[in-house]
């Protein structure tokens, strides 16, 4: 197919302004009357050397870091069932860990109320009290969550 130096540029301004190469065959029809095959009009622009851009991908936006590093599957060691105390609260680790976490246990606070714990894939900590509706005190929760700490640093995740 033989182009005009007017058809041409028109074909390397779509190229640059990004155009597909099925614009392109479309374009060309539309504009200059001519109906190419899309491999034709993928000829035409290899005979004109030029190349159509690739559309850029969207930017992925990273979640700002997290204070603490992920967390990493590992075995259990075999005694992972010690029991940790942290003032009034207590909590121990399981030797088999529930499905769907990372690791888990159980903690008793200094009110005497129990629940089982989890940190999950993603590093969330969750608590299900054996008592609906149940909610420890912030000091209970802050001795937990350093007691947890301590002793998920001992395990070394």
């Amino acid at each position: 197919m033989k182009l005009d130096e007017a058809q041409r540029l028109a074909v390397s301004q779509w190229i640059g302004g990004g155009a597909k190469l099925s614009e392109i065959q479309n374009r060309l029809a539309a504009e200059f009357g001519l109906k190419l095959t899309y491999m034709e009009a993928r000829f035409l622009v290899d005979d004109l050397k030029l190349t159509p851009k690739d559309p850029e991908p969207p930017k992925v936006v990273e979640p700002p870091a997290a204070a603490a590093p992920p967390l990493t599957t590992k075995p259990m060691p075999a005694d992972a069932d010690a029991e940790v105390l942290a003032g009034n609260v207590a909590i121990t680790v399981d030797q088999i860990t529930k499905p769907g976490t990372v690791i888990s246990g159980k903690v008793a606070f200094s009110d005497g109320q129990t629940a089982d714990w989890y940190l999950d894939q993603t590093g969330r900590l969750g608590l299900v009290p054996k008592q609906v509706g149940y909610k420890p005190t912030a000091a209970d929760v802050k001795e937990f969550q350093l007691a947890l700490q301590q002793e998920v640093a001992k395990l070394g995740y």
